[in-house]
């Protein structure tokens, strides 16, 4: 055998394996993608915690707006950029407290302590929220 003849064979043989795996892809986002669709707009609950915010994202929908919604409580100083970013065991809870309120989707890229000793969870890949507040207790207080 020679070696043009090898490496004929094996492009032959990784031509439809990588087309298997590209459809397989395909399939699983696209079921993904439906059903990210099915979810609903966030709601404000009594029930549990001490807020008591849950709700479901709103996914992420290229060219469509973002509502301007906010639930619960927003610190007032809160501005977009400010705090320090923090890692360890205090964002991990604070990040498990966000996603248990607002389930569906996203990924939390960062969790900020802010000056008050709160947390600003940032999500991306939801049209809303984008940010969700936790408190000192690892509760969550508010979302926009």
């Amino acid at each position: 055998m020679t070696l043009k003849h090898t490496i004929l064979s094996r492009r032959k043989l990784t031509t439809p394996i990588a087309a298997g795996a590209t459809a397989i892809a395909l399939a699983i986002s696209g079921a993904a993608i439906a059903d990210a669709g099915s979810s609903t707009a966030a709601s404000s609950s009594t029930k549990g915690g001490s807020a008591g915010i849950t709700g479901r994202v709103i996914p992420f929908h290229r060219g469509k707006t973002s509502p301007a919604t906010v639930v619960g409580k927003v610190p007032a100083s809160w501005r977009a950029g400010s705090g320090t970013l923090v890692s360890g065991t205090a964002a991990k809870k604070a990040k498990a407290a966000a996603l248990a309120a607002f389930t569906g989707g996203g990924t939390v890229n960062r969790v900020v302590l802010l000056s008050n000793g709160e947390y600003n969870v940032h999500i991306i890949g939801v049209n809303w929220p984008h940010h969700v507040f936790v408190s000192k207790n690892f509760k969550v207080l508010g979302a926009e």
